[in-house]
């Protein structure tokens, strides 16, 4: 009979499980400081500075605990029993989580800075780019929710999905760049909306690159 092949199993003992639940919880806070961010951008396109100021403090504060479970994780790594090639590959993993809710933390910042009315043409690619991060969270938190319960075939087709999400986030930074141009928006506020679109993509990036490694554990456990 072939032996039953199970991911908890490929990745070892119990240590290594509990990394991975413990990867499950860095997204879940993770998707908290997405969901606090768009918050803070749905406040700042309405004009509410103090809903705004709180929203970003929310993301300040969130990316802080993912922070925490990032050293919780690294720790385990470094005094762990895995063999070298797989202790790396989850070290890259566990760091990249963590750059997802960096670099939102870091486009919240952005958006603290950016003073006055935007033109709506801005805005609206703002928002656009902030729902395809929420959208690309939220299928990387299914994704890893799969992969713990062993569901191999919906794990890949979610880091599918999370593929096309951030290819559609490439074209949205284009997009935004192009209204931000045509916008003529003073050399503060330029610089702002222009970084501010780059974070927007890096995140979207980050979490792909999150989704190629869960594709590459769902294919090695099948």
């Amino acid at each position: 009979m072939k032996e039953m092949r199970n991911i908890l199993g490929w990745l070892g003992m119990a240590e290594e499980q509990s990394i991975l639940q413990d990867a499950k919880k860095h997204v879940e806070e993770t998707y908290k400081t997405v969901t606090f961010f768009a918050d803070a951008v749905k406040s700042f396109i309405k004009g509410d500075l103090e809903a705004k100021t709180q929203a970003i403090e929310n993301v300040r504060q969130s990316e802080h605990q993912a922070d925490l479970l990032r050293s919780k994780m690294i720790d385990q790594l470094s005094e762990g029993m895995l063999l070298p090639p797989d202790r790396e590959d989850l070290m890259h993993f566990v760091k990249t989580l963590d750059k997802i809710a960096d670099w939102t933390n870091g486009a919240a910042r952005l958006l603290g800075f950016i003073e006055g009315r935007i033109p709506e043409s801005v805005l609206k690619n703002i928002s656009l780019g902030t729902d395809l991060i929420v959208s690309s969270i939220a299928k990387l938190q299914e994704a890893i929710v799969a992969l713990t319960k062993n569901e191999l075939k919906n794990a890949i087709s979610l880091s599918a999905e999370i593929d096309h999400l951030e290819h559609e986030a490439d074209d949205q930074k284009k997009a935004m760049i192009e209204a931000i141009i045509h916008a003529k928006l003073e050399p503060v506020s330029l610089l702002l909306t222009y970084q501010l679109a780059e974070y927007l993509e890096g995140v979207t990036d980050k979490i792909e690159d999150c989704a190629d490694f869960i594709k590459v554990l769902a294919i090695k456990s099948k």
